[in-house]
């Protein structure tokens, strides 16, 4: 369930457990008062792992205070993980040799995959640096959901039946008072999480997206959901190839140990292989019993233990302070949850895909990219990780930062990104694109954790070339006249065009002139030093305007013309970029004597 720190400021505690017999009344009211009063920072806009980083342009940071889920309930079913080695173990996992990828559990409904897979595509399109897999969109989805209630979803991926949780009234969750008038939830009185990735309203208000492309924003659509909960967890500039950020991603959804290693365990057996299997076939788990709301599809949330004591969901004693420690559940003699008989949920074991080889960086293709202001590079920066052996390195992190005295940024508004290598070892830069600042700056790749040598690409913005007029022509034909001492009442606009296309952001230069008396072709015309004029900046008299450029329509409206003492017949003549010449007769009469 997702909400934010606007709505609750007793997030950071929630998910942390009463003691047996602490829950009374007068403890849970007690607990609630001191709860409501803290001002603490929340765990997910804290620094960890590399440290800050730059904000993505255009996405709604990670709130203060972020508590993700308000102690409701979740299923706390485990993957089919059992340790190797031990009396009636199996490696029988989906994707290793000899294994079964038909195992129910690793069925995932066809519309809800296709909404992860949907919404891992445009968050590497729109924040490639927070290398989001939608195998955690998956393991969220079915510890909040089931995978939308296994998949009872409708063809637009809207769930058949709403998925609700808890009502947040206090009593073992947050209070949360209502935020929608009901509208999502059916609850005028206190929020509840809804949909598939359980956001509560108010957070969803600011989180909410359209991932299926209909208009709408329904966090009861998966497609919708998945998107903004991967918006979500890549917030605050995270990289979720990252151990750190990756941890402190999950439990921005709920700040529990044993909701993190559950949320890791689901990963790790999804990312080792899963198959589809059709809508409304999904395996939903099935733990624990009495859920306060029928309606959701959720499970209690008992955490695998004992009786009360190990009710992960009420709410903590006063004097608890949040746990931020790496979490590290307690476990018998035999690896498992004390009482329970099976296996508590723990980080992966299965050492990372990242190398341990890489040695080199190589740059593939060209090294120096040009482009003009205000467009993209054709070519993004792109690098080859290899080993002592010359033998690419996959899964390597490349990290491309921006350097120098530019405007250019990289897709997402950012300076730097983290991506991982290939297969081949290549690893491609965000596609970078060109400010109006001109002039030449350095993109550099570097080898996140290795010695490996950082390479440089020079990349170059040229200034935007020039419109070009081939012609001008006056808007108008009214005869131009004014009396001396005056001005011109009517406005001169003038249309620059190019091979008859109007032309925008041409140069015109206007300039008050003077024919000889009987001029010849090869004459070049005189700057008038009497006559019509207009007015600089400063308010003095200029016969001369260099600064004038056509507007989107390929027009322009010359400012004001006055006239001093001087009756006759002038010229003023345009002139484009490109040649365009424009001549345009004024006639000044004597004013009468006063």
């Amino acid at each position: 369930m997702v909400f934010d720190g606007r709505d609750a400021r007793m997030a950071p505690f929630i998910g942390r457990r009463l003691r047996k017999g602490a829950a009374t009344t007068a403890v849970a009211a007690a607990a609630m008062a001191a709860l409501t009063a803290s001002q603490a920072p929340g765990f997910a806009n804290s620094d960890h792992g590399e440290g800050s980083r730059e904000q993505r342009a255009g996405e709604a940071p990670a709130p203060d205070d972020t508590p993700i889920d308000g102690g409701s309930s979740y299923h706390t079913d485990l993957p089919p993980l059992v340790t190797p080695d031990k009396p009636g173990s199996s490696i029988d996992l989906p994707g290793l040799p000899g294994g079964s990828s038909s195992k129910p559990e690793a069925g995932i409904p066809a519309s809800v995959l296709a909404a992860y897979k949907k919404a891992e595509a445009a968050l590497r399109e729109s924040n490639p640096g927070c290398n989001l897999p939608w195998e955690l969109l998956a393991a969220i989805g079915k510890v909040e959901s089931g995978q939308a209630g296994g998949g009872n979803v409708g063809a637009d991926g809207t769930t058949v039946s709403p998925i609700l949780g808890p009502v947040l009234n206090g009593d073992g969750f947050a209070l949360i008072k209502d935020t929608d008038g009901g509208a999502y939830d059916g609850d005028s009185k206190h929020d509840r999480a809804v949909g598939p990735m359980q956001f509560i309203p108010s957070t969803w208000a600011n989180w909410g997206r359209d991932g299926n492309g209909d208009g709408e924003k329904d966090p009861n659509n998966v497609y919708d959901a998945a998107l903004a909960a991967g918006g979500y967890l890549c917030a605050d500039g995270r990289d979720l190839s990252v151990k750190a950020d990756l941890d402190r991603a999950i439990l921005g959804y709920n700040h529990s140990r044993e909701y993190l290693n559950t949320v890791l365990s689901w990963f790790e057996y999804y990312k080792r292989g899963t198959h589809e299997v059709p809508d409304g076939t999904g395996v939903v788990p099935g733990n624990g019993s009495g859920d306060k709301g029928k309606d959701s599809g959720r499970n209690p949330g008992k955490g695998p233990g004992k009786g009360k004591e190990n009710d992960a969901h009420t709410l903590p004693k006063p004097n608890d302070e949040p746990d931020t420690s790496t979490p590290t559940p307690p476990s018998d003699e035999n690896g498992g949850t004390p009482g329970t008989g099976t296996p508590t949920p723990k980080p992966p074991t299965t050492p990372p895909s990242t190398p341990s080889g890489t040695s080199k960086l190589t740059t593939v293709g060209a090294k120096e990219l040009s482009t003009t202001a205000g467009t993209g590079f054709a070519r993004s920066p792109r690098v080859k990780a290899v080993d002592t052996a010359g033998k690419p390195v996959a899964s390597a992190r490349v990290r491309y930062e921006i350097l120098g005295d530019t405007d250019a940024r990289f897709l997402g508004l950012a300076k730097s990104a983290t991506v991982l290598t290939a297969a081949d070892g290549t690893a491609t830069a965000p596609k970078l694109l060109a400010g109006e600042k001109t002039g030449t700056f350095t993109v550099r790749a570097t080898a996140v954790g290795r010695e490996a040598a950082p390479v440089e690409f020079t990349a170059t913005v040229k200034a935007r070339p020039v419109p070009q007029a081939d012609a001008l022509a006056r808007i108008g034909d009214k005869k131009l006249t004014a009396e001396t001492g005056a001005s011109f009442a009517d406005a001169l606009t003038v249309e620059a065009t190019n091979k008859g296309k109007a032309m925008a952001d041409v140069p015109v230069t206007a300039t008050m002139i003077t024919l000889p008396k009987d001029p010849k072709p090869d004459d070049e015309p005189v700057p008038s030093d009497k006559g019509p004029y207009f007015l600089d900046d400063e308010g003095e008299p200029v016969r001369t305007l260099a600064a004038l450029k056509t507007d989107g329509l390929g027009r322009l409206t010359l400012p004001k013309i006055l006239t001093d003492d001087h009756a006759g017949t002038f010229l003023l003549r345009l002139t484009a970029e490109g040649g365009a010449v424009l001549d345009v007769e004024l006639t000044v009469t004597q004013a009468p004597a006063s």
